[in-house]
């Protein structure tokens, strides 16, 4: 579903990515560690089309996504450290908005609801604004915007950042949820905790190269420590 290319990305004189070869599956969650500018964030923003790459493909359903922009943006949904919702609407007309937006225009109010309270939001907030809500919940309506947009591939960008660890917790168990529909999903992370218990594979980046894959099942918590670390040396 992602798939990276000898993926480049240089600006100027500094090579932010350096050829990067990564393929993610549906009902993978692939956790990307590293530490700032090891180029995790724009491995993200290259597979959204944010930016151009400096050579090689990003590749979403197969399809390039500088070739057909439009096209591969069906199949994501994004979620970054600061979900961007409108504070002033509530949390059921932001699901409308962005359903809408992505085009869906089929679901009933009842429908925008289901898909809030599967994300573990309190009925009872969904008519509240954004603006009265905890991170976690606009966490959680950035997830139910994501089912209802029918995204196949999600990319979130240090999305526990500043939860609390119940928090960090439900919203794991979030992705494991769509993770069990059949999502391909790619989470850039410091939270090395987090990554052992929700992904499926993490890689470890630094300086633009993916030093090192692995597979969670395979490696303790304090394995990935002391692998992490070593790379960080």
């Amino acid at each position: 579903m992602l798939e990276a290319i000898n993926l480049k990305k240089t600006y100027g004189d500094h090579n932010a990515l350096k050829g990067l070869n990564l393929s993610i599956n549906a009902g993978d969650i692939y956790c990307l560690l590293g530490a700032n500018g090891a180029g995790k964030t724009t491995t993200i923003n290259l597979f959204l089309n944010f930016i151009d790459p400096s050579g090689g493909s990003a590749k979403v359903n197969g399809i390039d996504v500088t070739e057909d922009p439009l096209e591969t943006k069906r199949f994501l949904a994004y979620i970054p450290e600061q979900v961007m919702l409108y504070p002033n609407l509530s949390g059921l007309e932001n699901i409308e908005y962005f359903a809408r937006l992505g085009g869906h225009n089929e679901y009933s109010d009842d429908d925008l609801r289901g898909f809030l309270v599967r994300c573990g939001l309190q009925a009872e907030a969904a008519d509240r604004r954004i603006s009265t809500y905890s991170k976690g919940m606009r966490q959680k309506v950035g997830v139910a915007i994501a089912l209802a947009k029918q995204a196949k591939a999600l990319l979130l960008d240090e999305p526990t950042s500043g939860l609390d660890p119940k928090a960090s917790n439900e919203f794991s168990e979030l992705l494991k949820h769509l993770q069990s529909e059949g999502a391909a999903i790619l989470m850039a992370t410091h939270d090395l905790f987090r990554a052992k218990e929700t992904g499926t594979r993490i890689g470890i980046m630094r300086e633009g190269n993916l030093m090192q894959e692995l597979n969670t099942g395979a490696v303790s918590h304090a394995d990935i420590e002391r692998i992490y670390l070593e790379h960080m040396h």
